[in-house]
């Protein structure tokens, strides 16, 4: 399944998830969250993930390399600062939060199983093969960084 490597934009593919839960939670209508959980859930949820992804692509222009997820070869720097320290994948972990924030507002638990395809997709298709080309680009630093901070959190 190689053909999907790098293919279509994490942001599509969070879209495409935050539609599934969506539609989980319209036509399964099961175990509804409270309605006085939902918002004081849901919204550090995603500000959380707006935060991160803001956060995170601010360190890429500061690196000066490229944010493109499609085309981690053309990156000209290992960014290890900020949100980097602790997450290898902090842009991706956004989108998660925010998917999880999307969830939780629908109050929804169904809707779940679309922020799980999302974290299963987005390893299996996006980064490990991001960690691979990095890894032939980097060499030894990139190896030590993989050794140092998780993937995910």
């Amino acid at each position: 399944m190689h053909f999907l490597e790098h293919k279509i934009p994490p942001p599509i593919v969070a879209l495409a998830c935050a539609a599934l839960a969506w539609v989980a939670g319209a036509w399964w209508p099961l175990w509804p969250l409270p309605e006085a959980l939902r918002l004081p859930l849901a919204l550090p949820c995603a500000l959380l993930g707006l935060a991160l992804d803001g956060w995170s692509l601010w360190n890429f222009r500061r690196q000066r390399t490229t944010a493109n997820p499609l085309a981690p070869g053309r990156a000209s720097a290992v960014v290890q600062s900020g949100p980097y320290c602790f997450t290898r994948n902090p842009m991706y972990l956004g989108l998660a939060l925010l998917l999880l924030a999307l969830c939780l507002w629908r109050g929804q638990p169904l809707g779940l199983v679309a922020l799980v395809l999302f974290v299963a997709y987005i390893t299996r298709f996006q980064i490990q093969p991001e960690e691979r080309a990095l890894l032939a680009k980097f060499g030894a630093p990139y190896a030590d960084y993989l050794r140092r901070v998780r993937r995910w959190l």
